[in-house]
């Protein structure tokens, strides 16, 4: 028998979604005022503490959430069959968040981030399959919005590389959906939270 079969946990009812909701967006309203409005401007000084934000919100918290869905999901504790996509967006993200805060800190060459866009579009678009498929239209638009962020970042990286007039257009519209899907985050960290403490009847 296994150490893991030998384990009888209760289920549980408190996935840590909202630790996750709060990392993402958070992260994400930090960079989109500087991507959408250029503010503050980018220097050494700005890019220092963006980046160790980017490892420590949208990074270590959503890692944190994947990984803490992915051991109750083998130990039964977690049953929902949404939750391993919901496991599989919050590993994956959390873990390209650390790359994207080191890249910051060190100045980094966008650029080598083109296949990671391509990727993350795809899982974005898993999301909506999935989420939506299963009824949870709130967090199925939260994949619509990690999509678009995805489809900016495809030309955002190449930003360099493009007419002037385009490649600002990518690095605006990349922040304006930082921003729209940054404040959803928001809005689902406080359904998580109300609904489960105080019985709250939120849409999520």
């Amino acid at each position: 028998m296994s150490l893991l079969a030998a384990v009888t946990l209760h289920p549980s009812t408190f996935p840590p979604l909202a630790v996750g909701f709060m990392g993402l967006g958070t992260g994400y309203l930090i960079y989109g005022p500087q991507e959408l409005f250029g503010y503050p401007k980018r220097s050494k000084e700005v890019d220092w503490p963006t980046g160790l934000w980017g490892i420590a919100l949208p990074g270590f918290l959503q890692f944190f959430t994947g990984a803490y869905i992915f051991l109750g999901l083998v130990l039964g504790t977690f049953t929902a069959k949404p939750l391993y996509m919901a496991g599989l967006a919050f590993t994956a993200y959390g873990v390209h968040w650390f790359v994207i805060g080191w890249n910051r800190l060190h100045g980094a060459d966008g650029r080598a981030s083109l296949g990671m866009t391509v990727g993350f579009l795809l899982i974005s678009i898993l999301g909506i399959i999935v989420f939506f498929g299963a009824h949870d239209d709130p967090v199925g638009g939260l994949f619509i919005g990690l999509t678009g962020v995805y489809v900016s970042d495809v030309f955002a990286t190449v930003k360099a590389d493009l007419p002037e007039r385009l490649g600002s257009f990518a690095e605006r519209s990349l922040g304006f959906f930082h921003l729209g899907t940054g404040l959803w985050l928001i809005y689902l960290m406080f359904a998580v939270a109300l609904n489960f403490v105080l019985a709250y009847n939120l849409p999520l």
